[in-house]
């Protein structure tokens, strides 16, 4: 039987490979030639990485992507559409299993039922203080909990594991591009304040202590709220700290 076509943004464009070293790799391959905003999918990576150049398992049959953008602007404006990105994938993800089971993990981790289901990567090319290129790497265990992952506090789960509904890349692919289109409009629209507190309305332990590990050290405190720049602010026995880049453990 046929599938009916899937919806997909005006404006964007898309590649699916059937395989590369990675989807953000492939974007900075690609960025220069690309005229529109452009999502590159790849059925299968073999290079897959994560943040400060962790490696991201991606069994086949689980989502890799990455969206290619000219927002324009200066690094720090484009650094908040990580926060963007995290509330297009939990409405996708949204789509497919209870809504309370998932949550947002500063600053760029969606979890489900506590264990982390996906996670977003944003790297960015400029001069001048302006950017040229931005590049949001999403990956999302759809059906596969990878097993070649190393000791961390917030265990990879999937979807299917976790009692999501069937979906395969395309039509993830599909959800994600939707809702990242509708949240980008929110953001040329009504700013970064409207994407803040749609955010934290999902964020993991807000108001709950919490403990950011720094390159300098840990920081321990309630997790106050992420500020306009999209920091984390802490609320420690020292005072409020704002925290521009951390891990972040319970």
């Amino acid at each position: 039987m046929t599938r009916e076509p899937l919806p997909w943004p005006d404006g964007t464009d898309r590649i699916v490979l059937d395989e590369v070293d990675s989807t953000m790799a492939e974007a900075a391959r690609r960025a220069s030639t690309l005229d529109r905003p452009t999502w590159i999918m790849a059925r299968h990576q073999t290079a897959a990485r994560g943040r400060r150049g962790k490696i991201w398992s991606n069994p086949r049959g689980n989502f890799a992507a990455t969206f290619v953008m000219k927002p324009g602007g200066n690094p720090a404006s484009a650094a908040l559409r990580s926060f963007l990105a995290a509330n297009a994938l939990f409405e996708a993800l949204a789509m497919k299993v209870n809504r309370d089971a998932l949550s947002l993990k500063w600053p760029n981790d969606v979890l489900l039922n506590g264990g982390k289901v996906a996670g977003i990567l944003l790297e960015s090319t400029g001069r001048g203080g302006v950017i040229e290129w931005l590049s949001v790497g999403i990956g999302v265990n759809l059906k596969i909990v990878p097993d070649d992952v190393g000791r961390t506090d917030f265990p990879p789960v999937s979807l299917a594991g976790e009692g999501g509904a069937a979906t395969d890349q395309d039509e993830f692919l599909s959800l994600l591009a939707s809702n990242f289109a509708t949240e980008e409009r929110l953001f040329q629209e009504f700013g970064f304040g409207h994407i803040r507190e749609k955010w934290l309305g999902r964020a993991a332990r807000l108001g709950e202590v919490i403990t950011a590990r720094t390159t300098k050290g840990e920081v321990m405190g309630i997790f106050e709220t992420v500020d306009e720049a999209g920091h984390l602010v802490l609320m420690t026995p020292k005072g409020r700290v704002a925290i521009p880049a951390a891990d972040v453990f319970f």
